[in-house]
């Protein structure tokens, strides 16, 4: 069994053997599910939403590609 402590402001350190076996790493963000007395800790997973780049999208058509192709 692993185990940690929490201090008086509600942290914990996740210990090396479970970040190793979750595969994170900082800036990572955990996602805690909540059933009944237990938690399961996992590692969130990115989705497309993340994407900074799919607000982009509205200008990716067929039309603006030859109004600015020469750009």
């Amino acid at each position: 069994m692993i185990t940690s402590k929490l201090t008086s402001k509600a942290q914990t350190t996740i210990p090396q053997s479970v970040r190793a076996a979750l595969g994170v790493r900082e800036g990572d963000e955990l996602v805690y599910e909540i059933s009944g007395d237990r938690v399961v800790l996992s590692k969130r997973q990115p989705s497309a939403k993340d994407d900074p780049f799919r607000t982009f999208e509205e200008w990716d058509s067929e039309a603006d590609r030859r109004a600015y192709a020469h750009l």
